[in-house]
């Protein structure tokens, strides 16, 4: 592989909305942990297909083989992108929805007296819906608590919540309010030691890491294609061992065979070629940004986009945390170390002390700097530390499409409100 230089000036200029301004002020998008903006190739392939190819799979006549060619390639596509088998993969609207579907059908065979691990740093996308089901079944829940210092789990509690009665580990890759990166690997390696499922939350983590789902040996993992570039729509990695044995949720003349065996109702075949092209974008970082040669396979590409936006990226996370970690008043929830970037993505959640959070998403939108307020559905997260009830924090992510100016633009904005 040879080395390239970022090119971030080609980067953004695969993104149309970048060069959006309103009534002549450049928009500033800080709110990528919320959802990404989309490069021009998955627009107009989502377009494409809805003007040539708009039609149900399963018919003779050409829109509807069309749509057979479609869902077939963006589920390799999708495969690929988390280092699965096309026979793995299921489509949905979202993380969120594709979680409550499966968890109906884990949570069949539970019993009082079982027990489930929950994480309190996760999205309650990833608690929620296992809640429900534990309540329904008369199944205790366990929780893994993270540490309020330094923002990241307490592995060592693992061996005393994790035991024979255990049938779901369910935890996050990374969190979407303090951009800690965790060690799923652990995780997933001590629920499958007892014969647990094992579920990842993957969607703050997939537009910033590689995911290679056979190398962590989890039974299910999500992520949501409009965090990473994409339109919106969720994908589900379901292990083909736990696949095989699960009650599909389906109507009855569906087929039994993947991909329908498992797929909630008709999907967006829009939505699923959109999902392929946003793959395709990150696969061209690889070669535009990385070296990597365009014969080389859509993993290696994909592997190479990413650990060069990764890199890319950590230089605009110690730029910020340089400049915020500067501003009085400021207090930072997530990983400050600017020599653990490895640790992290780059989504930043903050209060200052003289401001709430909506107060400050207000003022930076009067800049037209995007960012969030609130708790994001971190809802674990946010009462344990005490921030639910006084707003939630102010949240900035960054992307590989935001440039070292609009860092500092943003840093600077928040200094004068803290003043």
């Amino acid at each position: 592989m040879t080395t390239a230089r970022w090119d971030i000036k080609a980067v953004r200029a695969a993104f149309p909305a970048l060069a959006i301004t309103d009534d002549g002020k450049p928009r500033l998008y800080l709110d990528a942990p919320g959802g990404s903006q989309v490069p021009a190739r998955v627009i107009e392939r989502v377009s494409e297909v809805m003007l040539r190819s708009c039609a149900n799979e399963g018919g003779i006549f050409r829109t509807s083989l069309d749509s057979d060619r479609i869902m077939a390639e963006a589920h390799a596509a999708a495969a690929t992108f988390l280092g699965a088998q096309w026979d793995e993969i299921v489509f949905g609207y979202n993380s969120t929805s594709l979680i409550f579907h499966f968890s109906r059908m884990i949570a069949r065979d539970w019993r009082p007296g079982d027990e489930i691990v929950l994480t309190r740093m996760d999205h309650d996308g990833n608690i929620g819906p296992w809640l429900i089901a534990a309540e329904e079944r008369g199944v205790t829940i366990r929780w893994l608590d993270f540490d309020s210092e330094t923002f990241e789990y307490r592995y060592e509690t693992l061996e005393e919540l994790i035991g024979p009665r255990t049938r779901l580990v369910a935890c996050n890759h990374a969190s979407n309010i303090f951009g800690t990166v965790n060690d799923i690997a652990r995780i997933v390696a001590a629920g499958k030691a007892v014969g647990a499922v094992t579920m990842v939350d993957a969607v703050q983590s997939a537009p910033h890491l590689p995911i290679d789902v056979t190398a962590l040996g989890c039974d299910l993992l999500a992520c949501s294609a409009y965090k990473f570039f994409g339109p919106h729509t969720g994908v589900m990695f379901v292990a083909a061992a736990l696949r095989d044995r699960l009650t599909p949720l389906k109507v009855r003349p569906a087929s039994m065979d993947m991909p329908w065996r498992h797929t909630p109702g008709t999907p967006s075949f829009e939505a699923q070629a959109g999902t392929q092209t946003a793959i395709e974008h990150i696969a061209w970082l690889g070669e535009h940004c990385a070296g990597v040669g365009a014969q080389a396979s859509l993993r290696t590409r994909i592997v190479a986009g990413l650990e060069a936006a990764t890199a890319y990226e950590a230089r605009l996370m110690d730029r910020f945390l340089a400049g915020a970690t500067a501003v009085p008043g400021l207090t930072l929830y997530g990983i400050a170390s600017r020599n653990r970037l490895h640790a992290r993505v780059p989504t930043f959640s903050f209060r200052l002390a003289n401001r709430s959070p909506q107060e400050i998403a207000v003022a930076l939108a009067g800049q037209n700097i995007f960012g969030w307020a609130g708790d994001f559905y971190a809802h674990e997260a946010s009462g344990q530390l005490g921030l639910r009830e006084k707003g939630g924090v102010a949240r900035l992510g960054l992307s590989h499409y935001t440039t070292a100016e609009e860092v500092d633009q943003a840093v600077e904005a928040v200094a004068r409100l803290a003043a």
